[in-house]
């Protein structure tokens, strides 16, 4: 599988002069991944075969690296991380592109920014919700407490608690923890009525041991041209399972 330096690194952009990068594998139809909070669209997406998987099936896999993550501009200023900022960029993403038909998806924080551009009237022919359930959307700032817990705590937490393997994430990653917890504070959900006016069609796909956003099942239920479909692990071990890319693979070529 390709390795982060196999892959050139190109950039855009955003509205507010923030430089952002992603990547691409493969040719034929545009699939745009979101990756999560911590993480980056190598770890998600390239590392673990997930791309190569879906270039091999046909698609030209687009993957960006959020701001203040990966290789996009990383900065301190408040300014640079107005509510839905995230959103904002991956729209600016796909203008700067041109596309038009396309499908989308995203991980954990990727699949909620997937969801506020649905909500905000994106029109992709196919979604992914992966890594999210229904509180994870509904409830964001309930869920973000544990995100606060682990900045708040950084070098204290208790080894091997949640919050201290989730600082252990970070740092692999070499995520910046100022830039970062402003990102996590531009996070905005959706209502159960917003949820149920999508009719994109969606695979929701989870770990069957993730819980950490709330049920993907009852997401699923909520939304009405969505499916749920189990992979094997947890919130940080799904993404490493070759079922989670083939689950992905099999709804986006029906």
């Amino acid at each position: 599988m390709p390795r982060r330096s196999d892959l050139p690194v190109n950039h855009f952009t955003a509205g507010d002069g923030t430089v952002l990068a992603y990547r691409e594998l493969g040719d034929g139809r545009p699939v745009v991944l979101i990756h999560g909070l911590f993480s980056t669209a190598y770890v998600n997406w390239i590392r673990y075969g997930h791309a190569e998987l879906l270039s091999e099936a046909g698609f030209r896999v687009i993957m960006p690296d959020l701001r203040a993550h990966g290789d996009s501009e990383s900065s301190h200023d408040p300014a640079r991380y107005p509510r839905d900022v995230l959103t904002d960029d991956a729209f600016a993403l796909i203008d700067h592109l041109g596309l038009i038909d396309y499908d989308l998806g995203g991980y954990s924080l990727g699949a909620r920014t997937t969801l506020r551009m649905l909500v905000r009237g994106a029109e992709p022919g196919r979604a992914v919700i992966a890594g999210m359930g229904l509180k994870g959307v509904t409830a964001v700032d309930k869920r973000n407490e544990f995100f606060h817990r682990v900045f708040d705590g950084l070098g204290q937490h208790e080894r091997g608690s949640a919050e201290w393997r989730s600082e252990a994430f970070l740092h692999t990653t070499g995520g910046d923890p100022v830039a970062l917890r402003m990102v996590l504070d531009t996070s905005v959900g959706a209502t159960e009525s917003e949820l149920a006016d999508i009719l994109t069609p969606s695979l929701v796909v989870m770990g069957e041991a993730d819980d950490d956003h709330g049920s993907g099942a009852d997401l699923a239920d909520i939304m009405p041209l969505a499916r749920y479909v189990e992979v094997p692990g947890n919130h940080m071990s799904a993404v490493t399972e070759p079922e989670f890319g083939a689950a992905i693979r099999d709804f986006l070529v029906r």
